[in-house]
């Protein structure tokens, strides 16, 4: 099945980015979403009870809160690096580090994306399932856990001959 190109406004790196990928390439704007969503849903919920008081202690409301708002914060920031990978948002620097990256296992002669050992229909099923999984957080969080070939770019950008590209 062809992959679906989409026209974005900067270059693509990769359409189905791992998911250990994505957190690695997290820029410090990232984290501090994490840490705002972290603070912010126990904080709403602090200033609604002072609103419209429960006389209830608050710990374990707050400690959930928190812990939902560390979730929505992690997933809000994933979202946000998984758009500078398929070029949706400026990604110069996510591109600079993919390129050293990715030619350096090229250099050495390592698949570009891992290797899995997983049959190739079920990488396809993964990568099926996984691409553009970001944008459904809402209903279900889907991230990319297997390595797989298909990410809708280049190899040979990265210096990959035919031969290794056959052999992965």
């Amino acid at each position: 099945m062809p992959q679906k190109v989409v026209q974005t406004p900067y270059p693509l790196i990769d359409s189905d980015p791992h998911a250990f990928r994505v957190i690695r390439y997290f820029r410090p704007s990232d984290y501090a979403t994490v840490a705002a969503g972290t603070a912010a849903f126990p904080a709403a919920l602090y200033f609604w009870d002072m609103a419209d008081p429960t006389r209830l202690r608050l710990r374990t409301t707050l400690r959930f809160g928190g812990l939902l708002g560390f979730i929505g914060g992690f997933l809000m920031a994933y979202q946000r690096s998984s758009f500078r990978f398929w070029g949706w948002s400026e990604n110069k620097r996510e591109e600079e580090m993919d390129f050293a990256e990715l030619s350096q296992r090229a250099k050495e002669g390592k698949p570009l994306y891992g290797e899995s050992d997983q049959p190739m229909w079920v990488q396809n099923a993964a990568h099926v399932n996984s691409a553009f999984s970001q944008l459904k957080f809402h209903a279900l969080p889907w991230f990319n856990l297997v390595n797989h070939p298909f990410h809708g770019t280049d190899p040979a950008k990265y210096g990959v001959t035919e031969k290794k590209e056959e052999s992965q």
